[in-house]
């Protein structure tokens, strides 16, 4: 059975918080809010993990996973940020953004989009999410928490327990954070383009 824990949104228990990376770090797959929605999560490492979410995704290897960072300085560790770039990403983050760049060779193959060698990033505004982070000492591995057939993330953390209880090893309810995914920006392309619009601002990358 999943594990339940109820933490404060705004004033993470440091318990709880150490718990919850505890179970990253022993291969878990968690529920965690995010300032867009909830998502699915795991260490980056654990390929097994990785599967699983992939399982209740039903998504293929095309799907592209983010890496959830703490901050500007880790999303350069695993992607090619130019300076052009970094200013972008400076102004937008943290927020409820989606990042898509080249990936860097910290980035094991297995993650990367199969033909464009990319990876999505993203740095959320959110404290539950960033005290993770910051216990964990690395970015966590991510994709929205939707199910198959279903166009919106799941907002409801008993819900999520009772339906994925057999599939996940953690349930954080850190109370409603939104049914919007991230706006995602592709910044391969140049100009970046806009991928999907969604609960960030787009008007910097439409000008």
């Amino acid at each position: 059975m999943a594990q339940f824990f109820q933490i404060h949104p705004e004033n993470p228990q440091p318990r709880l918080i150490r718990r919850a990376v505890e179970i990253l770090l022993e291969g878990g797959v968690i529920v965690y809010p995010t300032d867009s929605s909830y998502a699915l999560g795991c260490q980056i490492g654990e390929k097994s993990a990785m599967e699983r979410i992939r399982r209740i995704r039903r998504v293929d290897d095309k799907h592209y996973f983010t890496l959830v960072c703490r901050d500007l300085s880790e999303i350069t560790t695993y992607a090619k940020v130019d300076n052009q770039a970094f200013r972008l990403l400076k102004t937008l983050t943290p927020g409820p953004y989606t990042f898509i760049h080249e990936a860097t060779k910290q980035v094991p193959r297995r993650l990367q989009h199969p033909k464009r060698k990319a990876i999505g990033l993203r740095v959320p505004d959110n404290p539950i999410c960033r005290a993770l982070l910051s216990e964990l000492d690395q970015p966590i591995l991510s994709t929205t928490l939707i199910l198959p057939d279903d166009d919106l993330p799941m907002t409801d953390p008993y819900e999520m327990r009772e339906v994925l209880d057999k599939h996940l090893e953690l349930v954080i309810d850190g109370g409603f954070c939104g049914l919007e995914p991230t706006t995602v920006i592709d910044m391969i392309a140049d100009p970046p383009a806009l991928i999907r619009r969604g609960k960030g601002d787009a008007t910097l990358i439409e000008e």
